[in-house]
């Protein structure tokens, strides 16, 4: 399950991609985004910076200031958001690939069903999200309404 952080940052880096794609994109301001997305601005301060420091977005100053998206949806991994912002993703310590802690109740990983069980799970929800990009989002919504019954 994603955070309600990972939430805004999704909707926060969409609107960047939708404006990015118009003939003359422009810097947005925290408030433009903040209203275009649905996102509560005092939230978006921090998770922006974050992004940006990640090299997702760029801040520009000054009166015509604001963000930008600088890389291309294409190059925007969700499951390097979703580790950026959420922190590991693994269900279990044992199973993180950037973040491995052994279990402490765990006297052998090799023989531990819970964490058989549970790899193999997320296996499969890895090979699902580390494929994803910000370019799969902006291009999910006739695919979602037709899952969703929307």
């Amino acid at each position: 399950m994603i955070t309600q952080k990972m939430k805004y940052a999704l909707k926060a880096l969409l609107v960047l991609a939708d404006e990015a794609e118009k003939d003359q994109p422009e810097p947005l301001t925290i408030e433009q985004i903040a209203k275009r997305s649905g996102t509560p601005k005092r939230f978006l301060e921090h998770i922006l910076l974050e992004v940006r420091n990640a090299g997702v977005i760029a801040s520009t100053r000054g009166r015509s200031g604001g963000y930008s998206l600088i890389k291309k949806p294409t190059d925007v991994s969700i499951s390097e958001l979703l580790r950026l912002i959420d922190g590991p993703i693994a269900p279990l310590p044992c199973l993180s690939r950037r973040a491995y802690q052994r279990c402490e109740d765990c006297t052998d990983e090799a023989t531990c069903r819970i964490r058989k069980v549970f790899a193999e799970v997320f296996w499969s929800y890895l090979l699902i999200i580390d494929s994803l990009t910000l370019e799969d989002m902006l291009r999910s919504s006739a695919v979602a309404d037709q899952v969703i019954g929307a």
